[in-house]
């Protein structure tokens, strides 16, 4: 039979907007993997009639209830009470368990309260899934012709807890596998991309294709269903292909996390280093980059040269360049990338310049006007931007910096740097 899920999300800091609801989004990448379809998000707040009234709601749409938070030792942590309450079960007191969460509070050394232990009550004749990660265990059992799976709240618990706990237990329930492949685009938009796909998508059943906005990006996720992974992927490949054959180079991975990934992946390889002058961009480019563990093997340094002193004294940018062309200029943005390769002593220089808002620059230019540059060794290449007009900083300075990207890892793939 197909099962239907409903992940069901307790606590009030959820509705409040105090936390993002991470584990929802983990529950429902993991089920998919494993053929379980996701019909329902839920999240209500620690209220115990709501939860019963969110409780009996799914019983009679879902056969497969998994729930996050509200196992903790507080008041507010009602969830084991409701569950167990609505399935006619009792909670007893876990033995096992009760010693696990004193060994826990003995090993780092913290004062455990008696209420700690209430974490130990679990209904009878449930599965206990053992929490390494943390003091409250969770629990699984089947009643009523529903699967019932309880897992702690905190991410860095219930993200664990559902690999190695819960999968286990629902691997049983899959029917077939689903799998997918995510492209990565740049340069191109939401609306171009979907309607040259559109025909496409309205015919596709398996493998189907989806479409996402990022920032300043898009995706295509594919997606097939089979009974085995080896068939699924027989499913995806030609699509995949397909795909990438009619987008050319604006595809710049299969299954990567982002443009500067690629680019420290691309930079390894060619056994090149990078370094990045920036303006508009404040620093994100070298942000971005040093987010990645390992990027210091090839990533030099970052000059944020957000005056035009900066850029004359520390990067070289000549005087006369500013006072004819202007700071967000082309010629700027060439100067600035060959000066950061000289002063960084790297392979491959990227530079950014530009108007983030809100207003127009002293010399006319409209917010969203800019620049991105890269200096290899013999050659120095810029590329006009018009990010739009709309005041919005953050977004525009993330364009420039993936523009800059873009441009390395074109370079770095031997690729023209338009088109």
């Amino acid at each position: 039979m197909s099962h239907t899920v409903e992940i069901l999300s307790v606590g009030t800091e959820l509705l409040l907007g105090s936390i993002a609801n991470l584990d929802a989004q983990i529950l429902s990448q993991g089920l998919s993997e494993l053929g379980l379809n996701v019909y329902w998000h839920t999240v209500v707040g620690d209220n115990p009639q709501r939860a019963r009234d969110a409780v009996a709601i799914a019983k009679k749409r879902a056969d497969v209830i998994i729930t996050t938070g509200g196992l903790g030792p507080t008041c507010d942590d009602l969830t084991k009470n409701v569950l167990a309450e609505a399935f006619g079960k009792k909670l007893v007191y876990h033995e096992a368990s009760a010693q696990r969460i004193k060994s826990y509070f003995a090993r780092t050394g913290r004062v455990m309260t008696e209420n700690n232990l209430q974490q130990a009550m679990l209904p009878e004749g449930c599965t206990v899934l053992e929490n390494d990660w943390g003091t409250a265990p969770g629990c699984a059992f089947e009643a009523e012709g529903v699967h019932v799976v309880m897992l702690p709240g905190p991410p860095s618990e219930c993200r664990p807890m559902f690999r190695y706990r819960a999968v286990p237990y629902l691997q049983c329930l899959s029917e077939g596998v689903i799998a997918s492949h995510t492209l990565k685009l740049f340069g191109i938009g939401e609306s171009q991309m979907e309607a040259q796909l559109r025909e496409q998508m309205n015919a596709m059943h398996n493998p189907t294709l989806a479409p996402y906005a990022k920032e300043g990006e898009c995706e295509l996720r594919v997606t097939a269903k089979a009974a085995s992974d080896e068939e699924a992927q027989a499913l995806l490949q030609p699509t995949v292909e397909q795909v990438k054959a009619l987008f050319g180079h604006k595809v710049y991975g299969v299954d990567v996390s982002s443009l500067e990934e690629v680019v420290l992946a691309g930079l390894r390889e060619k056994g090149l280093t990078l370094g990045t002058a920036e303006s508009i961009t404040g620093g994100l480019m070298a942000k971005r980059l040093t987010d990645i563990p390992g990027a210091s093997q090839v990533f030099r340094g970052g000059i944020v040269s957000y005056t035009n002193e900066v850029k004359q004294s520390v990067l070289g940018v000549p005087g006369d360049v500013l006072e004819q062309f202007g700071a967000v200029s082309a010629q700027t943005a060439a100067a600035m990338a060959e000066g950061a390769r000289r002063v960084l002593g790297c392979g491959i220089a990227l530079a950014t310049t530009g108007v983030a808002g809100p207003d127009k620059d002293d010399r006319g230019n409209e917010v969203g006007t800019a620049f991105a540059a890269i200096a290899v060794q013999g050659e120095t290449y810029v590329r006009p931007l018009n990010l739009g007009t709309r005041p919005m900083r953050q977004r525009l300075r993330t364009q420039a910096a993936s523009h800059a990207f873009d441009l390395a890892r074109r370079y770095l793939s031997g690729l023209p740097f338009e088109g």
